[in-house]
């Protein structure tokens, strides 16, 4: 039976639940892969901190080289969160030959192009399943299943937390900071939720995927970001007015060497399949020239589930006999023959508070007819006390730039534009 020596880069609740997942399934793993894994050391911050699995204090350690520079530890996994000092320990351990697997999307897709290399000069593997959608197997999928399928769209809710609050406040018409609480209360939002519900999450995220589908490096300052911070009830209610759920997507679409990367608040058709992923599960639905419409759902975030996908990653990496890597060029700048585009097609939500005087839909629809933008459906409610009008439509696919430039016209004592919120079909 093969032994292989391992260490772990944070003993939190991650780390405790790859621990006891490792010794739970010991049994499984020797009769199944003849492997027995050993896990020699344990980096953590404190001592002598509670925690919520018990780990063994004599594998405890304050000291990183004990983890990164040990001969006899083969394999380092690590979650401790963030880009540093993570990102420095990888790349030490994978100097040193060690394989590394690795649940921290930041570090990740921050510094790729030095993993990488680092891994493949010295012979060694690099693992990451863990660090998009927890459980679900999307990057397996991307780096192996798919190799054969020229992938065209992605779009991913990739963000349990902004789609837990997105889902209440469809469902019981919640404001975004009650809905927020909420999620706070539940344990699904940080005490700072900042990364979350300003869209950087998902953006680191959808650079690690979208590098993989469309076999190019994609950077996190390639990707536009929008959180939801700005969403309101009354958008909400809006467009489930006019048959719409609201989403937080990570977008990706290649058309021959053109790319537009995208993190923003999305309306979707109530009958499309991404609308039906509610409460804090995560999906990412994928179109291949090949395998065609595909959807993945599960859990995206939580404990279990990642410290899930690091056990599979750990047990991958012992049962390979070499390392393997993708099959794009890596690279520390951005592919030449690459354009990323910030002028994608798509439709608008639009909502406006306007005067409630002759002329003024008028002037609206001219703007819009001058930069080429129609509008497919429209509604307006009664005039509020102030003598002020609600309208709200939607739009045609239209240019990014063209409806910025309406947006901005638009902006009068007569006309205020209140949300502007992208509609995909």
């Amino acid at each position: 039976m093969r032994k292989m020596v391992i260490g772990f880069l944070g003993g939190g609740n991650i780390g405790g639940g790859v621990y006891t997942l490792l010794n739970s399934f010991a049994k499984e793993i020797a009769a199944r892969d003849g492997l027995q894994i050993q896990v020699k050391k344990i980096l953590v911050r404190d001592l002598g901190k509670k925690r919520n699995v018990e780990l063994p204090e004599e594998k405890l350690t304050i000291y990183p080289e004990e983890v990164v520079e040990d001969p006899e530890i083969e394999l380092v996994a690590e979650f401790m969160g963030g880009e540093q000092p993570a990102a420095d320990y990888m790349l030490r351990a994978l100097k040193n030959g060690k394989t590394v697997v690795t649940a921290n999307k930041v570090a990740l897709s921050l510094n790729w192009y030095q993993l990488r290399k680092a891994a493949e000069e010295n012979h060694a593997g690099l693992y990451y399943e863990a660090s998009v959608c927890g459980a679900i197997p999307i990057i397996a999928l991307l780096q192996s299943s798919l190799e054969a399928n020229r992938v065209d769209y992605l779009m991913g809710i990739i963000n349990g937390t902004t789609n837990y609050i997105l889902t209440r406040m469809y469902e019981s018409g919640q404001s975004y900071e009650n809905a927020l609480a909420e999620a706070q209360e539940l344990g699904l939002a940080e005490p700072d939720p900042s990364m979350d519900v300003r869209g950087m999450d998902a953006a680191y995220k959808l650079s690690i995927l979208s590098t993989l589908a469309f076999h190019t490096r994609v950077p996190v300052p390639q990707i536009y970001c929008e959180g939801i911070t700005e969403i309101t009830a009354e958008d909400v209610a809006c467009g489930k007015e006019m048959g719409y759920v609201l989403k937080l997507l990570a977008i990706g679409k290649q058309e021959g060497k053109t790319v537009q990367v995208r993190v923003h608040p999305t309306f979707l058709p109530k009958d499309h399949p991404m609308s039906q992923i509610s409460g804090s599960f995560n999906a990412v639905y994928l179109y291949g020239h090949a395998c065609k419409e595909m959807v993945l759902q599960g859990r995206g975030a939580g404990d279990l589930p990642t410290a899930s996908a690091v056990a599979a990653d750990i047990l991958e990496a012992a049962r390979a006999e070499e390392p393997s890597y993708p099959s794009f060029v890596n690279r520390e700048d951005v592919d030449p023959e690459m354009i990323f585009t910030d002028n994608w097609n798509t439709k608008f939500f639009v909502r406006l508070s306007v005067t409630d005087a002759p002329g003024v839909l008028a002037k609206v629809t001219g703007l819009m007819a001058g930069e080429g933008i129609s509008i497919s459906a429209m509604q307006q409610k009664d005039p509020t006390p102030d003598g002020r009008a609600k309208l709200f439509f939607v739009t045609h696919d239209a240019p990014e730039k063209a409806m910025r430039r309406v947006v901005k016209a638009l902006n009068s004592d007569i006309c205020k534009v209140e949300s502007v919120i992208r509609v995909e079909t």
